[in-house]
């Protein structure tokens, strides 16, 4: 009999469809459950962030951005505004994120943080994940201010080199330590500083690129020369004896003439044996220890030149001996190991009896003198500077040299102070007065017919000087310098007394006789009238500036045979008076 068709086997064809009818219902049930997470997903995620999210520790999960940004503000982590720190070199030191320009960009961490996808598996699998989320912070960078912090840490920070070195003061040796120089590199400093933000509770400090610079020499080597050389020279005074007498030599006297070099990283002293063989402290004691030789003394007498005292045989000290008697003495201490001998050598004088006719010194050349108002400052100085003229010897050849001779004109010098020619105006001052020394001087070099090498007038005409045939000097600045070319020794004969000075020149004549040839005065100048303050300031009378010629003329038998001229030009001596001062007047 016939089978129903609910009893026949399917067909492969209604088999595919059955199958494909059932994968559509189970598609539809996943559908609609996977809606239902999506929905539920949704709904556990919150609004923007999703739950479990953190920042540096801070939970704000579930929240908005504006509800992140809020909290993120307000419940702050300590790393984000704790100062870091920092070690520039050996020196710690902190700097506050802040004011270097480094803080967190609350809103871009907030934006950061919100659900980065809306897609239903992300949205379904974060409903079966359980893990928290933590989320860096975003961080905001100002160049401009970290540039300004890291430069403010170079200032405070940065240190120049500084070489060692030892010197010698007031009888001391005084050390300069070196120091080690350090820069801090600012653009690499500013890198570090903001890959260490935001730093961390306990955080190490952060270490910021510095470059070195070591001193050229090292410390050892300042304690070296301190300790070997330097403290025993001037530990105390040396002692040097001669034919039975003493000379000490202070400390502060060694350390004026002590001086210290850097041979290529090595301290070595230097005794400038000259210096202290000049020096007054030692030079003064040490004529008297080794009875200097005395110079004799020439006069001219019934036309012809005499010895009047005899000079006589000492002992001399030279630069060399006394150099080679103290570099010993001072490495040693105690008293006894820094005294010792120092050699002597016989020196004869150059002018004796025997000596005159050798040395050719026969006949008196020239002489010259000036006449002065009597004043206590003139007596005192023009006498100081006759005494440290007088018996001058200049050998063929040589310059003699005002300044040179009688020396800067001191108190110490034996000078006080007196009326001078300064700026245009009399004004007080040390030396006063020893223009008519050089006046003088230069009137005998004029007459004794040799080379003048340097000499300068007075700004300003004095009337009882030559017109044309003066000098002055200025320790300094201004010298009286003559060369003696005549082929024999010249000797200088200097007096003074309390109204008069007069210098001779004894030696062997070149010229029969030397004339001064004076011309007329021109280019007449007025003076004009001003007034002077000051203690300083001295009254001084009017008179007229002018030009002036003189020929020296120089003859042999009565012959001219050479003429020189000399222009002088002299500006007007203003007549000045001088205010007084509040203590000297009535007080206006």
């Amino acid at each position: 009999m016939p089978r129903s068709r609910t009893d026949l086997a399917p067909t492969p064809r209604e088999g595919r469809r059955s199958r494909l009818r059932t994968a559509a219902i189970a598609t539809g049930v996943v559908a609609v459950a996977a809606g239902g997470l999506y929905v539920a997903g949704l709904a556990a995620t919150g609004d923007d962030i999703s739950a479990g999210t953190r920042v540096d520790g801070v939970d704000i999960g579930g929240m908005s951005r504006a509800e992140a940004r809020a909290k993120l503000t307000a419940a702050a982590p300590a790393s984000w505004k704790a100062p870091i720190p920092v070690r520039v070199g050996d020196r710690a030191s902190t700097v506050d994120p802040a004011s270097a320009g480094l803080t967190v960009d609350v809103a871009k961490t907030a934006d950061l943080a919100a659900d980065p996808s809306r897609d239903p598996f992300t949205v379904i699998g974060r409903l079966f994940s359980s893990e928290e989320r933590e989320i860096r912070p975003v961080l905001a960078y100002d160049e401009a201010k970290t540039r300004a912090t890291v430069a403010e840490l170079a200032k405070e920070n940065d240190r120049e080199v500084r070489e060692g070195s030892v010197a010698f003061r007031d009888g001391k040796a005084v050390a300069t330590r070196p120091v080690t120089g350090s820069k801090l590199d600012t653009t690499r400093a500013a890198e570090s500083l903001r890959a260490a933000y935001p730093a961390a509770t306990g955080a190490a400090a952060v270490t910021l690129p510095v470059s070195v610079t070591e001193p050229r020499l090292p410390a050892a080597e300042v304690s070296r020369f301190l300790d070997t050389y330097a403290k025993p020279a001037v530990s105390g005074p040396v002692t040097l004896t001669a034919s039975g007498q003493r000379l000490r030599i202070s400390a502060a006297t060694l350390s004026d003439h002590l001086t210290v070099k850097n041979d290529d990283g090595r301290l070595t002293a230097f005794l400038d044996e000259d210096a202290l063989l000049r020096d007054p402290d030692v030079a003064r004691p040490l004529a008297a220890l080794t009875n200097a030789p005395a110079e004799g003394s020439l006069g001219v007498r019934d036309g012809k030149v005499v010895v009047e005292s005899e000079g006589r045989p000492g002992h001399e000290v030279t630069a060399k001996a006394l150099g080679d008697a103290v570099r010993p003495l001072l490495t040693r201490s105690g008293d006894a190991a820094r005294t010792a001998p120092v050699a002597t050598k016989v020196t004869e004088p150059e002018l004796t009896t025997a000596s005159l006719a050798r040395l050719g010194i026969t006949e008196q050349m020239s002489t010259f003198t000036v006449n002065f108002p009597t004043a206590p400052y003139r007596t005192t100085n023009i006498g100081r500077a006759a005494e440290l003229i007088n018996g001058s010897l200049v050998q063929p050849g040589e310059v003699w040299s005002f300044n040179r001779t009688v020396g800067e004109r001191t108190p110490d010098n034996g000078f006080v102070d007196g009326t001078m020619i300064l700026d245009g105006s009399y004004r007080s001052a040390p030396g006063g007065g020893v223009s008519a020394m050089a006046t003088t001087v230069y009137n005998a070099m004029f007459f004794a017919g040799v080379q003048p090498v340097e000499h300068g007038a007075h700004s300003f005409y004095i009337e009882r000087y030559p017109a044309g045939r003066e000098a002055t000097v200025a320790w300094g600045s201004l010298d009286l310098k003559f060369r003696n070319d005549t082929g024999k020794p010249i000797y200088i004969k200097a007096s003074a007394t309390d109204s008069s000075v007069t210098v001779s020149f004894l030696g062997t004549k070149k010229y029969d006789s030397v004339e001064a040839v004076a011309g007329p005065r021109t280019d007449i100048t007025q003076p004009v009238k001003r007034e002077g303050t000051g203690e300083a300031c001295v009254p001084q009378p009017p008179l007229e500036g002018f030009d002036i010629s003189v020929d020296r003329v120089f003859k042999n038998d009565g012959v001219e045979v050479k003429r020189e001229t000399y222009k002088t030009h002299y500006t007007p001596r203003d007549e000045v008076t001088c205010k007084p001062t509040a203590q000297e007047g009535d007080g206006h």
